[in-house]
């Protein structure tokens, strides 16, 4: 932490220097406990997206799927394309062909007849009543002329003109008036308005506002400069104190359950587990296994009643191949038969019996 007064680089002055040190220490002070609390809160943060908020938004996000997209794609897929698929063949068959049918057998044969009527009767009536309206028009037009134009022509010529160049002669010398006047008024506001009011804003702003703006400028920018050196100054503390209480965690909880569950639970577990878990697991398979047996000799001894029971009340069904007596099975000499088989109360097994 560089908190002691270093020397003042070139251009700054003693106020400079005088203001820098103080605000550092007060702003080191404020600043330290806000950059603790922003990493504390950070870390939560982070623990919190990574336990609780990824996780949540996962089912949310599948939630949200199963609820609102998947109904829609399947509304969309089964329902909607089908019954839209419907209505455009039934559009087609009502609307398209019935339409098609209309335009072909009754619009064009109608159309031909409009065409040749209008080719036959109404072009030649139009051109006869062209004629006739070009020959009025002519008439009309030649008038016009000599009963409005020509008249028109020499009063604007001989009357209008004159008299507006009398007008705009006596409106450009009102407007010269107008403006010598509007000047003059103009040149007096302006000097008014210059020693009143431009003057005197002029020499505060020169004499007062940029000092001050000056000074508060630099106050300013040492502040900024002193925020900045006090958050990467707290960051550092904030990074030493969660290391500490890190290190602290560790040795006073960390280490301890580890070297408990090293020392301690792993031993014993293994103990457990050979002495307690495996015999037991053994014991439950060979229970297991001679409850097959059981079960699977109890269910040929039934299905062997059965059938000696429906000979007995039927008799042998005809063409049934007679059942040959069953020859008896030599064993491997290192397998026990099924009368030896291990037992539970047995101290001798298959694998030690020779």
């Amino acid at each position: 932490m560089d908190l002691e007064k270093s020397p003042a680089p070139a251009g700054e002055g003693c106020l400079v220097v005088a203001i820098r040190l103080p605000v550092r220490i007060v702003v080191l002070v404020l600043v330290v406990p806000v950059r603790m609390a922003w990493d504390a809160v950070v870390v939560a943060g982070r623990f919190l997206n990574d336990t609780v908020f990824r996780p949540l938004g996962r089912v949310l996000l599948w939630v949200g799927r199963a609820v609102f997209v998947w109904p829609f794609v399947g509304l969309w897929r089964y329902v909607l394309v089908p019954l839209g698929k419907g209505l455009a063949w039934l559009g087609h068959m009502v609307v398209v062909l019935p339409a098609l049918a209309f335009y072909r057998y009754v619009l064009i044969p109608l159309g031909h007849a409009l065409a040749w009527v209008y080719a036959r009767v109404l072009t030649p009536a139009g051109q006869v009543l062209a004629a006739i309206g070009a020959g009025v028009w002519t008439g009309l037009a030649w008038l016009g002329r000599y009963l409005v134009v020509v008249p028109s022509v020499g009063l604007y010529r001989w009357v209008l003109t004159p008299v507006g160049h009398a007008i705009a002669w006596c409106g450009k010398g009102l407007v010269w008036l107008v403006t010598m006047i509007v000047t003059g008024i103009g040149t007096a506001l302006y000097w008014i308005t210059r020693i009143l009011l431009v003057l005197p804003v002029l020499a505060a702003w020169r004499w007062v506002l940029v000092p001050v703006g000056r000074v508060l400028a630099v106050v300013a920018r040492e502040v900024g400069a002193a925020l900045g050196h006090a958050w990467r100054v707290a960051g550092h503390l904030s990074l030493a104190v969660g290391r500490f209480l890190g290190a602290v965690f560790r040795w006073v909880f960390v280490e301890p359950v580890r070297w408990v569950y090293r020392i301690v639970l792993t031993p014993v577990g293994h103990v457990v587990r050979d002495i307690v878990l495996r015999p037991v697991a053994e014991a439950a398979r060979a229970a297991g296994q001679a409850g097959r047996q059981a079960l699977a000799a109890a269910r040929a001894s039934a299905r062997q009643a059965r059938a000696d029971f429906r000979r007995m009340l039927l008799g042998e069904p005809a063409g049934a191949p007679v059942a040959e007596p069953a020859k008896p099975q030599l064993a491997h000499r290192r397998e026990p038969t099924s009368p030896e088989a291990r037992t539970l109360g047995s101290s001798t097994t298959a694998l030690t019996k020779d």
